[in-house]
């Protein structure tokens, strides 16, 4: 047994077709599929049910996958320990974040990344809560950047920061008018809100459940660039994180965006990583960067500070 042939298991786990596999780990299929019989001699049992149409693992073949999973990523870990050894500054961070914040907080915390770990290659996933957790959790990712709370044992979070919400509305609407709202301002409204999946969905229906206000029925957005579209369409009104309306990004016409008073509804932001990963001490110093961010950006307050007709033109 090699860590080769754990490898070609895993990868035909994962893709559940020799074809994909065989060309996922760069080799031929018939090069794969022989290892994977010897593999299966010297073990004594059948890891693979072999069918016309796909391929699917036995029980003790999906176990010893997984297994295997666990070896190759403890194997990366030992990789990781002796390169940082050598230069503890440089080598590659593979890190998750949620589609809701990557787009807006990255331009912010990119460069600073680079300006101080140049030798650093930061490699970027974006994808939904769920599928950063999963990948972290099978060792694909270092670290993801997630919404809290994250309910696993095995992770550690490092809170980076609070994100207060904003409503955004269009600018005939009568709270378009208001400089401060109270949750209970929403009572009677309906929210546009993200399809299932978004975290920001479950985070926004907290706030209408705590502010007796409901869903609007009939839409759900696949993002918060069409949830802006939809208001400034003056289809609903909806929530948006701060970073979310801040420049960089660009404004649609006919949006006026209304903070809340007191302490706004908001989202708490963490940088996640396995506590048993060799990075730890790494992903601590990179977490920091994440921390230093200039406080203006995560206040509500300065949007409205922005005159209407230069955000009409961002």
């Amino acid at each position: 047994m090699n860590l080769r042939d754990l490898h070609y298991l895993v990868s035909l786990a994962e893709h559940r077709h020799f074809g994909r596999a065989a060309e996922a780990c760069f080799v031929s299929q018939p090069t794969l599929s022989t290892q994977i019989k010897k593999l299966e001699d010297e073990l004594g049992v059948a890891l693979v049910e072999r069918t016309p149409r796909k391929v699917l693992l036995t029980e003790v073949g999906r176990d010893i996958a997984n297994r295997a999973r666990e070896v190759l990523n403890e194997i990366e870990q030992i990789k990781g320990i002796a390169r940082r050894t050598v230069d503890p500054e440089s080598g590659t961070v593979r890190l998750g974040i949620f589609p809701t914040l990557g787009p807006y907080l990255l331009p912010h915390v990119v460069p600073m990344v680079r300006e101080r770990f140049p030798r650093l290659e930061l490699l970027l996933v974006e994808e939904k809560t769920e599928v950063v957790l999963h990948r972290l959790r099978e060792g694909k990712l270092d670290a993801g950047v997630l919404a809290l709370p994250i309910h696993d044992d095995s992770l550690h979070a490092e809170f980076l920061f609070e994100e207060p919400f904003m409503l955004a509305v269009p600018q005939s609407h009568p709270l378009a008018k208001r400089t401060q709202l109270k949750l209970s301002d929403l009572s009677d409204q309906s929210l546009l809100l993200l399809e299932d999946g978004h975290c920001l969905r479950d985070q926004a229906l907290e706030v209408c459940h705590m502010a007796g206000a409901g869903e609007k029925s009939g839409f759900r957005a696949t993002s918060l660039e069409t949830l802006r579209q939809m208001v400034a369409s003056n289809v609903g009104i909806t929530l948006l994180p701060t970073l979310a309306v801040k420049p960089p990004v660009a404004q649609a016409p006919n949006l006026q965006f209304v903070e809340f008073g007191g302490h706004p509804p908001s989202r708490r932001v963490a940088m996640v990583w396995r506590k048993s990963s060799a990075m730890s001490g790494f992903l601590k110093q990179l977490a920091d960067i994440f921390k230093s961010l200039p406080k203006d950006l995560l206040d509500p307050h300065t949007v409205n500070a922005v005159p209407a007709k230069r955000r009409r033109v961002m």
